[in-house]
């Protein structure tokens, strides 16, 4: 055990400004838990019973089960996990911690497929077990809303995360299935395993008709097409506003977490258009990532938003200088620090 004393004329100054960054590395260690634990352990209603724990933190938490998205009409979230003996959850975190409570929130969103083995569209068997990180959007999320209690931010913030498990099963989803998601919108399955865009659809949807925020983030380990594009080294961004890609690029520069902004054009539509339903869930075999980004875009509406790929970043194989191998907690101090350098009172 190596000690070290630092030395400063502004100690006062300094231990503030430590007391805020702890918060934010707890944010950052719960959600590298969150990831590392395995799918027997961390499944939809574990999770949903882990988030509770932020409620100490003066978070609110609320929990909706498989009949209340049901008669929400979040057919694309729940096609997913039909397949699965565990119910899906979708779970909404709120922290009201700016001095005007009507004060419309900044929203993040993420994926939580806790395990996924692609459904019926099996993945392969070798490397499937670190498919229990295909929750690392969510995880994001539930540690930015750790760190942003914890540090008691002066913002009003949600989150909310949609968490499933994506099982083979005679109850599963299938390939040519048409799903309505709580949007109206008819989506075509042409591959099960492009499930995390089917989750996100619907949790996009609710929180932007729900919450009216001012913006919105999702995370999620949507695509394998964007490690191919930028490896593990930057999170791949896609967004219908220049101005808020430009402030989430800039607090990715500050903390370390870098992103890159990739194309987006009307002209990828016509991937993921579909002869019987109003898309398809993926496209061809070029240009996956943001194929899976004009997906979502079809449910955000006109709220300036940004898609965070973190497919490459949220897990590593090598040991990097602020993370061991495995979970990194990628996402946590990157929206920390948006929402510090850009919405906090």
């Amino acid at each position: 055990m190596i000690g070290v004393s630092i030395m400063s004329a502004s100690a006062l100054n300094a231990k503030k400004l430590f007391a805020d960054l702890d918060k934010v590395a707890d944010g950052v260690e719960f959600a590298r838990d969150l990831v590392t634990e395995p799918g027997n352990v961390i499944y939809p209603e574990s999770y949903a019973e882990k988030i509770k724990e932020l409620s100490s933190l003066g978070v609110d938490v609320e929990i909706l089960d498989e009949d209340d998205m049901e008669e929400l009409g979040m057919g694309a979230l729940l096609g997913v996990g039909q397949g699965s003996a565990c119910e899906s959850h979708l779970v909404i975190m709120r922290w009201d911690g700016s001095e005007n409570l009507t004060e419309p929130p900044v929203a993040f969103v993420g994926k939580g497929v806790t395990f996924d083995t692609g459904g019926i569209s099996l993945k392969p068997g070798s490397g499937m077990e670190d498919m229990k990180f295909d929750m690392g959007g969510s995880a994001a999320v539930v540690g930015a809303m750790k760190a942003l209690a914890g540090r008691n931010a002066k913002v009003n913030v949600v989150g909310v995360v949609g968490l499933v498990e994506n099982m083979p099963s005679s109850t599963a989803q299938r390939p040519g299935d048409v799903v309505t998601s709580m949007s109206g919108q008819t989506i075509e399955i042409i591959n099960t395993d492009a499930e995390g865009r089917l989750v996100l659809a619907d949790a996009l949807w609710y929180t932007q008709d729900r919450f009216k925020p001012k913006v919105m983030l999702d995370l999620a380990t949507l695509t394998g097409a964007i490690m191919v594009a930028l490896g593990q080294e930057y999170a791949g961004i896609f967004s219908n506003n220049d101005e808020l890609s430009e402030k989430l690029t800039e607090a990715g520069r500050q903390v370390d977490e870098p992103v890159w902004r990739m194309p987006m054009s009307k002209a990828y539509d016509k991937q993921i258009n579909s002869k019987i339903a109003d898309m398809k869930n993926m496209g061809g075999k070029y240009a996956g990532s943001i194929a899976a980004a004009q997906f979502l875009q079809r449910y955000v509406n006109d709220v300036p938003w940004v898609h965070i790929d973190i497919a490459g970043t949220a897990w590593k194989t090598e040991t990097s200088d602020i993370a061991d191998r495995g979970a990194t907690g990628y996402g946590v101090r990157l929206l920390d620090q948006l929402v510090r350098n850009n919405y906090e009172d």
